[in-house]
């Protein structure tokens, strides 16, 4: 697996770009802490994006929406998070992105980590 740093300036980007080549996919939502431990946000619910929202003055969020219908619809939104990194595979595909904030660590994971060529049989 590698990692990749985004850096702040780069989120609001970042995710817009990263939301429109993995809206649908399936993926699941976890939240790490030591005052919660590890908790299920969402499972296997299609991504519908991840936005950022940095503000001159006031605390900077980030917020993931997942499901398809409004029995299934998440909005997990991190407040003042302070480190936003991709995971891939070996092949190069898009695995997983995990946002840190002073208390937790938000992990979005793909139910399969499929390279964004080989989408829809596009090679």
């Amino acid at each position: 697996m590698s990692t990749q740093g985004i850096s702040r300036d780069e989120w609001p980007a970042f995710f817009d770009s990263f939301s429109l080549r993995h809206q649908g996919w399936l993926v699941t939502v976890e939240v790490f802490g030591s005052d919660i431990g590890a908790q299920v946000e969402a499972r296997e619910l299609p991504l519908q994006g991840i936005t950022a929202e940095l503000k001159r003055e006031g605390e900077n969020a980030i917020s993931i929406i997942v499901g398809d219908t409004q029995e299934h619809h998440v909005t997990h939104t991190i407040a003042a998070p302070t480190r936003v990194i991709l995971k891939r595979t070996e092949e190069g595909a898009d695995e997983a992105i995990e946002i840190e904030s002073a208390a937790r660590t938000t992990l979005v994971r793909f139910r399969s980590a499929v390279p964004t060529e080989m989408v829809d049989g596009i090679l």
